[in-house]
């Protein structure tokens, strides 16, 4: 017999994840052994007096860690947990001080499933003939030897000094600043906490935000600080208020269509925020993944421009506009600061991959990059319509969501009490995935929200996908509402 667990439905943590961290305490202390049955998710949800899509929920999640495996017909077992002794060493006691984050479900649909869980441009639009001919063209170079070497950690000569140039002609580098090529923006992320951070520094991050950047900061020891985001980028309002009382060492912000919301930070605000950070000494990160992928609107000059001081860091990345498996991204910031980011890169990974760096040199000064650029904004395009037009026709009336300029997200917020977390099992069921909201929060939990990442899908893919989660949420909402309906009035006394 299973023991049961003591779920707290007033508890901020919902209640499938409640169920999901009981049975992962039962297999991981071996209390439930490998190939154990799991009561049924019906019988379970009898037993506990919950919905069915709650248990399923929290199934979901102990599969997606390679802790239980479900078989049609059959049920769950129990596939994780302690190993058998064998007398060797003991991993997962000297495992214990490494507290990892929590990690978004890796559940996704079928082969013919529709996924709006992942950030990343579509493959159908990766222009592989023009890459081909990019690799051939490097591979020919006299040095193409060299290229194969070990390499500087502050990158490829020639790409860092392409890179350069161009800052330079957009006024985005000044004479004091320097350039440094990384393994994409996750890691310039990685190198700036190890250079800037000590235990229990602060950082003021987006809430919510891109868990990467989230989960980086606070496995480096961070305290994080949110500052919410609105319909219109970061609240500066709030985040001023944040500075008078506290003294972050970071703010890492999001200037043109915030993952995950879709968010760009009006000029006016622009220049409130860097006003505020130069009150506090506050060192602002400017992390501009999506600035490149506009589809309407004017574009607006970025923090690094408005700067005055000189002083902010920027993040620019090839990935969301070319092919993201690449991995290379730059940093722009001020001479001292690149100087020792290189050093700590050295230590990480000696420098980034040269021939990757190489091959994105030559596709850009060909011609071919902008080529692909006004390709991928034609289809951007395309998709944000579709899912502004899916999002509006199929979602409950309820329902508020963001009307992005560029970019590859929105964020959705569903009228309560429904949660995302929940309904994301039926969702998976039905072939479509998604991400809840609770993974990008930072210190504000939105049960309702969800972002819908709409790049790396078609728009027919969209409409299909948004007319089939609009008909869970539907459906869902007029239960709960039915069942209010009907239940008893509070006794007079």
């Amino acid at each position: 017999m299973v023991t049961p667990p003591n779920l707290d439905s007033q508890s901020a943590v919902p209640l499938y994840r409640q169920l999901h961290s009981h049975f992962e305490r039962l297999i991981q202390s071996g209390q439930l052994a490998r190939g154990e049955r799991l009561p049924a998710t019906r019988e379970l949800a009898g037993m506990l007096g919950l919905n069915r899509t709650t248990v399923s929920a929290a199934y979901e999640l102990l599969e997606s860690e390679g802790l239980i495996a479900g078989h049609v017909g059959r049920g769950s077992f129990v596939i994780g947990g302690p190993a058998p002794a064998t007398g060797g060493i003991s991993w997962e006691s000297l495992l214990d001080r490494f507290v990892g984050p929590e990690a978004a479900p890796l559940s996704l649909p079928g082969k013919n499933g529709i996924s709006f869980a992942a950030s990343r441009p579509s493959e159908q639009l990766f222009p592989l003939d023009a890459l081909r001919a990019s690799c051939e063209e490097v591979m020919a170079q006299p040095d193409f030897a060299s290229i194969l070497q070990l390499g500087a950690s502050s990158g490829y000569e020639p790409l860092r000094r392409y890179l350069l140039e161009r800052a330079r002609s957009q006024d985005l580098a000044r004479p004091g600043d320097d350039l440094i090529v990384t393994s994409g923006c996750q890691q310039a992320l990685d190198l700036i906490a190890r250079v800037l951070l000590g235990p229990r520094d602060k950082v003021l991050l987006e809430d919510p935000v891109y868990p990467g950047l989230k989960n980086l900061f606070a496995v480096h020891g961070a305290e994080l600080l949110g500052v919410p985001v609105t319909a219109e980028g970061i609240d500066v309002e709030q985040l001023e208020r944040i500075l008078a009382g506290e003294r972050p060492r970071l703010l890492v912000a999001t200037s043109n269509f915030q993952n995950p919301t879709g968010a760009t930070l009006p000029l006016a605000a622009r220049q409130a925020l860097l006003r505020a950070a130069r009150r506090s000494g506050v060192v602002v990160v400017e992390n501009d993944l999506y600035g490149e992928l506009r589809y309407r609107g004017d574009p607006l000059p970025g923090l690094k421009q408005l700067d005055e001081s000189g002083d902010v860091v920027l993040l620019r990345s090839f990935s969301k506009i070319t092919f993201p498996g690449l991995r290379v991204g730059w940093v722009i910031a001020p001479k001292p600061l690149v100087a020792c980011l290189a050093q700590a890169k050295q230590l990480s990974d000696l420098h980034t991959d040269q021939f990757s760096q190489a091959v994105l040199l030559r596709f850009a000064e060909s011609g071919r990059l902008e080529e692909h650029r006004q390709r991928m904004l034609h289809n951007g395009s395309e998709r944000l319509a579709a899912v502004l037009a899916a999002c509006e026709r199929y979602l409950p009336p309820e329902a508020r969501f963001t009307r992005p300029q560029g970019g590859m997200n929105l964020w959705v917020r569903l009228p309560e009490p429904l949660d995302a977390g929940e309904l994301l099992a039926r969702a998976l069921r039905e072939q479509v995935a998604y991400l809840p909201g609770r993974y990008f929060a930072v210190s504000r939990p939105e049960p309702g929200s969800l972002r819908l990442s709409f790049a790396g899908l078609t728009p027919e893919e969209i409409r299909r996908g948004l007319s089939i989660l609009g008909g869970i949420f539907g459906e869902e909402l007029e239960r709960v509402r039915a069942n209010r309906a009907v239940e008893p009035a509070p006794a007079l006394v």
